[in-house]
């Protein structure tokens, strides 16, 4: 690309034609305030409407400020990024968005993480001017399961909007209104459970402040932990260990597994286990399902859905359920492993340890906030009691270990307990965008061909493409798989297989970037490639370090399906294991 030459705060840089102010300001590690701007490098999106205004700079020739973000450099411009007008423009309007925010950051779920904070105070702000005959909203607060939504709190970045209509194409947010009176709301004006919203809860990892957070079940998990009546077990994703260092200052990539089970051991949880036991457990129903219809297919059954696609992720699952609910005999109808888990728990475990269902509290610890909507959906649940009562996010743990003042890093490293915490590599790897299809490959082809697989670790499956493909050779029967993850992705997969342009056998999708590494539970990225591709390879050094690698291998599987189970797909597996999907296009 063709370079030109431009000067910022009296250096002289050469820089690509097309490049912003702002970024070229970067390029030279000189840091511009900035809102609305959201650079999602791994996706070619950028978000930058110059409407905050906070980024403003003096360009020399010009008599208004420009902002930086929107302002693409031209050959021998002249840039004062920090000049006494600008300085003043920034903490006026600064000024100007405080004066219509509320002032409860003590309180605020997003205290710690707030930018609006952050750079209020890097501005020196200290008070804030009253503005005459300005109209100061008086938005309802909106809950849902998974998220809350303070519109009090919207500066109207439109971070959100972008992710969610550019990236991940559902299209539950709009801007409203104009002036101090406007909002990003929801489709239609409606709440959030009424409007397309999956709860991936991508807009509350780009919100700048507390206008978007996850919805917190910690002080009902407390009072549990508090309560002698009640056996409090906990469960971890396998995403969690390759992140939750970060929040203690590590970095990306980190694996904790050990000194998370520590951890969670002295926050007071009677027993610890592990997700990937469950995920274990996935592959044995889902793999079987997929052997099923292959078989019946290879058979010259017409009737058989192809392709199957995967249901692990919960907002893949809303997502599908209200834009293709014409396909909801597609979808495999084993539940997510979160799922999986809280149905074992509540029967089998229970009844091993004498503890009525009731009375055992199912605890999970996911990166994704889509679960906690996905353990309050009502067909999960028994009587009225749900498989798993609360789901917390990697950030609501590190808090949690926070408020314990537990020295996370001096903490040894501890086992998961047994039975429900042991797992094999297969397990592990759900964490990672393709781990679900590669984990049920490599069940899936020793059940298929009664050959022992040498080589584990399919590599063609992995990466950060968005849509990927690849072919499988099941002893001379090539088995073909497709790859998706982010919602946008997703679409365009579908849409493909509905034009007739995709053939697969089964498809593998994830939500979010990266799958469940990029959660958006976890501790904020704000879309560095570099920190979700560092949480992949912590997730793969994870599973080759383990003993057993094929889910079907794992010991305490067999026992369970010795004990109670029965085998895969068996009636009470299906009872317990297995759900089905509901068409929500109407709303």
């Amino acid at each position: 690309m063709e370079k030109i030459n431009i000067t910022i705060d009296n250096t002289v840089i050469e820089v690509d034609r097309e490049t912003t102010v702002y970024e070229a300001a970067r390029q030279i590690g000189i840091n511009i305030p900035a809102l609305c701007y959201m650079n999602l490098k791994h996706l070619n999106i950028v978000n930058r409407p110059g409407g905050c205004r906070v980024c403003v700079v003096e360009i020399e020739g010009r008599r208004n400020l420009a902002p930086s973000c929107s302002t693409v450099c031209t050959e021998g411009m002249v840039i004062h990024t920090h000049s006494l007008r600008v300085i003043n423009a920034r903490k006026t309007v600064m000024e100007l968005i405080l004066s219509d925010h509320p002032k409860d950051c003590l309180i605020c779920p997003k205290a710690g993480r707030c930018d609006l904070q952050y750079w209020a105070a890097t501005l020196g702000i200290r008070q804030v001017h009253a503005v005459e005959n300005a109209e100061v909203s008086t938005y309802r607060k909106d809950a849902s399961p998974a998220l809350n939504r303070d519109m009090d709190k919207c500066i109207m970045c439109r971070r959100c909007e972008t992710i969610c209509n550019k990236v991940q194409t559902v299209g539950a947010l709009s801007a409203i209104n104009r002036g101090f009176m406007s909002v990003v709301a929801p489709a239609f004006q409606q709440e959030l459970t009424d409007s397309p919203c999956t709860f991936c809860g991508q807009c509350v990892a780009v919100c700048p402040t507390g206008a978007l957070t996850e919805f917190d079940h910690t002080p009902k998990i407390m009072r549990a932990l508090s309560d002698p009546t009640k056996t409090v077990i906990v469960q971890t994703a396998p995403a969690v260990r390759a992140a939750l260092g970060e929040e203690f200052g590590m970095p990306a990539g980190t694996l904790v597994t050990g000194k998370m089970a520590a951890a969670l051991r002295r926050i007071g949880f009677d027993q610890v286990f592990d997700t990937d036991f469950a995920a274990d457990l996935t592959i044995m129903e889902e793999g079987s399902e997929l052997l099923d219809r292959l078989s019946r297919h290879l058979n010259g059954d017409k009737d058989v859905k192809l392709p199957m696609l995967t249901s692990c992720c919960p907002a893949w699952v809303n997502f599908f359920e209200v834009y293709y609910p014409n396909m909801l005999d597609v979808p495999s109808s084993a539940k997510s492993p979160q799922q999986m888990f809280g149905a074992i728990a509540k029967s089998y475990y229970a009844n091993k340890i004498g503890v009525d269902r009731k009375d055992l509290v199912v605890v999970s610890v996911m990166p994704c906030l889509a679960k906690k909507y996905e353990c309050q959906r009502e067909e999960f649940a028994f009587d009225g009691n749900p498989d798993v009562d609360f789901s917390i996010s990697t950030r609501e743990l590190a808090g949690l270990i926070k408020a314990f003042n537990i020295d996370f890093e001096a903490l040894p490293d501890e086992d998961f307990d047994a039975p429900l915490g042991e797992s094999t590599g297969a397990g592990v790897i759900f964490g990672a965008t393709g781990g679900v299809i590669e984990a049920a490959v490599r069940t899936a082809y020793e059940l298929y061909t009664g050959k022992k697989l040498t080589q584990v670790e399919f590599t063609e499956l992995r990466g950060l493409d968005g849509i990927r493909s690849a072919t499988i050779d099941f002893d001379g029967t090539p088995i073909h798989i497709g790859i998706a993850h982010q919602l946008g992705n997703a679409r365009k997969l579908l849409d493909g297989i509905r034009a007739g342009r995709y053939h697969f056998h089964a498809i593998e999708i994830m939500a979010c970037p990266g799958g469940c590494i990029g959660g958006a539970g976890q501790p904020l990225h704000h879309g560095d490639s570099e920190v979700i591709r560092a949480r992949m390879e912590a997730i793969y050094r994870e599973d080759a370090g383990k003993t057993l690698r094929k889910s079907h291998e794992n010991p305490y599987i067999i026992k369970l399906y010795e004990e109670f189970l029965g085998q895969p797909m068996s009636e009470r597996a299906h009872h317990l294991l297995h759900t089905h999907y509901f068409d929500k296009h109407k709303i």
